[in-house]
């Protein structure tokens, strides 16, 4: 069993981060006291690494690539575009290599977080596409108010 701080960490998420997903019922969890506890398989669950060993055939090896990207600096409309973005391709993809993908804004630090769970090849893929927006002059990420 986990604190909600340990979650946090594990994921490198914000702790109220966490808490809103066991609000919103995307975290199961049980309280006990004034305190949250999370179970492995609870866990296991949210980020999708129970489902993957179930689909693979059999004697294949298992590879699962878990990355957490941070962008600094970002706003919350131009995170959204980002976000759309990386959801739009990462569901347009091979159904049998689909990856699992969250995003978070921490709007007091202007802070994105992306959590990407899966396959290398595919990951690597994802990776490469957020290298290409966040280091062109694309405009993307520039703010509704002209401050880019």
């Amino acid at each position: 069993m986990y604190a909600v701080e340990e979650v946090a960490e594990l994921l490198g998420l914000h702790v109220r981060t966490v808490r809103g997903y066991i609000r919103t019922g995307r975290l199961k969890a049980v309280r006990i006291g004034k305190q949250y506890r999370i179970a492995q398989a609870d866990l296991d669950e949210l980020t999708g690494r129970g489902k993957s060993a179930e689909s693979a055939p059999a004697g294949a090896p298992q590879v699962e690539v878990s990355s957490i990207v941070q962008v600094d600096g970002i706003d919350r409309a131009a995170a959204d575009r980002l976000g759309t973005l990386l959801l739009a391709g990462v569901n347009t993809g091979d159904p049998s290599h689909q990856l699992r993908v969250q995003t978070v804004h921490d709007r007091e630090r202007n802070r994105m977080k992306i959590v990407i769970l899966g396959g290398a090849a595919a990951t690597a893929d994802v990776l490469r596409l957020l290298e290409a927006v966040l280091g062109g002059d694309n405009g993307l990420l520039v703010r509704e108010d002209g401050d880019g």
